[in-house]
């Protein structure tokens, strides 16, 4: 799971029209607080494409029906999402999150 990202990376840097957007796979799993992977980029140093794509996908992964458990409804999916502001990510992109879903 956690080679994932370098493994999207090789597979897609080799596609030139992707170029600009190589950034999110491979750096969708790094944390605000610097604690995750593949680099352990932390704040800043992460592009703002994958801070973005991180809250994004971490949405979509919790509000769909998985074989282990049923979605969570929108009010835990941004429950959980806030909780993780200034930790798994980005404050503003929380913010701008919220304000997008209008929640």
């Amino acid at each position: 799971m956690r080679r994932h990202p370098i493994y999207a990376y090789d597979m897609l840097a080799r596609i030139p029209y992707l170029e600009d957007a190589i950034d999110i796979p491979y750096y969708h799993h790094e944390r605000w607080d610097g604690a995750g992977y593949p680099r352990g980029l932390a704040g800043a140093e992460i592009p703002l494409s994958a801070r973005i794509f991180a809250v994004a996908d971490v949405w979509d992964a919790v509000r769909s029906n998985r074989p282990y458990r049923p979605a969570w409804s929108e009010e835990t999916a941004l429950t959980h999402i806030r909780q993780k502001a200034g930790s798994q990510f980005d404050p503003a992109v929380v913010q701008a999150f919220c304000a997008m879903m209008h929640l």
